[in-house]
């Protein structure tokens, strides 16, 4: 009896020759699992297409809201991005796909798990690791490490000699990943980064200068740091993705187009189509700004650095993040509030936020008269903050050093 290997499946070129390829290479049973992440009408012809490559069955699981609710608002409240543009959308929709991964093959009694990602991407790490962590038992295969196709164009060839039909054409050899929080785009004529991105690139986000030329609002409620309502009607969490995403890739929002530095070492170009979770990282942040005290606000933007460092890593499982989660929470008790967002040809601008946990307090800072504020106390405040800066002016000056200073300083 052959033994049973469960491959995490998208239809896409990769791991559509992959199935093939393992029952030729290995003579596995394969089995076919894919997670409904938000991916839409992809989704529609995997079971036929499974079947007819060679499995012996599909899963397809719908994960959407454990995707929002688990890996989406953790991440969103952390305020993690990557590098400080990559909204992390392919990176922890991986380790759900890990996990999805190993309850499948737990389920079916495979002895090993099979991936379509390549050598040279952050992929295969984040699926191995999600494994490792949660069933270290289990073998996994990664074809693109041990197979003698070497491109895309090669990929292509293979399937349509073996009549398997793929999404991708020598034309348009794009990579693409999409789920309910973005769609990313990589190779072809994006891997030289000298070359702007052609419109009929975007497949969800209009080109921001056909965007409408009137802004439009949106308003946005959280509570501890969750978004729960969109002008004023509250909604589960996929249906607030899906709406603002609706709303802001109307308006042009939320298009990125960077060149990362990969986990492997080597820079890579891609661009992101991410338009409610741009919208939804802004009005988040806008509301820490009102909520959260300096010191705390300070720190917490080291450690979304770090967040989003692991995630990109595909630790999303290790112990840190787990710890970090929880300072994360901490900070989020009292970031509920309301913000108003303006959306207008590819900006996303705050138009007003409020807060019953505001520390925001006009009576202080108001530069008319009122607040319990006494304007001599700066007086002492100065002074004793600037005591370090005074005794070693005082010293400099006593070991005739300050003369050269102040020659330095003035030229």
């Amino acid at each position: 009896m052959a033994e049973k290997v469960v491959l995490a499946y998208s239809g896409g070129l990769d791991t559509s020759i992959i199935i093939p390829w393992l029952k030729e290479t290995y003579g596995y049973e394969v089995i076919a699992m894919a997670v409904d992440l938000g991916q839409g009408e992809e989704l529609a012809p995997l079971e036929e297409k499974a079947i007819k490559s060679g499995a012996t069955k599909i899963y397809i699981l719908d994960k959407k809201r454990e995707f929002v609710e688990e890996y989406i608002w953790p991440t969103l409240k952390a305020g993690a991005i990557y590098e400080g543009k990559y909204l992390l959308g392919t990176s922890f929709a991986r380790p759900l796909i890990a996990k999805c991964l190993v309850e499948v093959a737990e389920k079916e009694g495979a002895t090993a798990v099979a991936h379509g990602a390549t050598g040279k991407g952050n992929d295969q790490v984040r699926f191995e690791l999600g494994v490792k962590a949660l069933n270290p038992n289990l073998k996994v295969i990664a074809p693109w490490r041990l197979w003698s196709i070497r491109s895309r164009e090669e990929a292509i060839d293979y399937a349509a000699a073996r009549g398997i039909p793929v999404p991708v054409t020598k034309d348009r050899p794009y990579s693409m990943d999409r789920n309910l929080w973005h769609l990313s785009h990589e190779g072809a004529d994006l891997e030289n980064p000298w070359n702007e991105p052609q419109d009929d690139l975007y497949l969800i986000i209009t080109p921001p200068e056909q965007a409408p030329d009137k802004p439009a609002y949106v308003t946005i409620d959280f509570e501890k740091g969750i978004p729960v309502a969109v002008d004023g009607e509250r909604l589960d969490a996929v249906t607030i993705v899906e709406k603002l995403n609706d709303l802001a890739a109307a308006n042009g929002v939320g298009i990125v187009d960077m060149v990362e530095n990969r986990l492997v070492g080597m820079k890579s170009r891609g661009v992101y189509e991410t338009p409610g979770g741009t919208v939804l990282y802004l009005a988040h942040r806008e509301l820490e700004y009102l909520t959260l005290d300096r010191m705390t606000m300070h720190f917490k933007e080291i450690v979304a650095a770090k967040y989003a460092e692991l995630v990109y890593d595909g630790n999303w499982f290790s112990p840190l993040k787990k710890a970090l989660d929880a300072f994360v929470d901490s900070t989020q008790e009292t970031v509920t509030g309301t913000v108003r967002m303006k959306l207008y040809k590819g900006n996303c601008t705050p138009a007003g936020v409020k807060s019953p946990y505001s520390i925001y307090s006009e009576d202080l800072v108001t530069f008319g008269a009122g607040g319990d504020y006494d304007h001599k106390d700066a007086t002492g405040f100065i002074n004793l903050f600037g005591l370090p800066l005074k005794v070693r002016a005082l010293m400099e000056q006593k070991a005739g050093l300050r003369q050269e200073t102040v020659q330095k300083v003035t030229g």
